[in-house]
């Protein structure tokens, strides 16, 4: 079971001052075309090379474009033995675009 956090909710924590990591596993074309303030990008197939990039003491939200390779990120850094917090960004950053920032790009 993988928890999910909304684009909406997402931008209200950060607001907060939460202390969120967000980890963008889209390529790099695709992250420079579009992406969200703060977010590191890890690509998919690198996510468990550099597993050791991403704390595991602070809650983590996983990101691509529509939620699905983020989602399978999340499950390889859960079989790898990853024990942090971690949450898929529901919708990924078309769900950014469409109900926080208008000015990321969709694609």
């Amino acid at each position: 079971m993988i928890e999910e956090i909304s684009a909406a909710n997402l931008k209200k924590r950060m607001d907060a001052g939460d202390s969120i990591q967000l980890i963008d596993v889209r390529q790099p074309d695709e992250f420079g075309f579009a992406k969200i303030e703060g977010a590191k990008l890890v690509p998919l197939g690198e996510v468990l090379k550099r597993i050791d990039e991403i704390d595991e003491t602070r809650e983590t939200v996983i990101l691509c474009k529509a939620g699905g390779r983020s989602a399978k990120a999340i499950e390889l850094m859960k079989q790898a033995g990853f024990t942090g917090e971690l949450k898929n960004l529901k919708g990924g950053i078309t769900a950014w675009s469409n109900d926080v920032d208008p000015k990321v790009p969709k694609y």
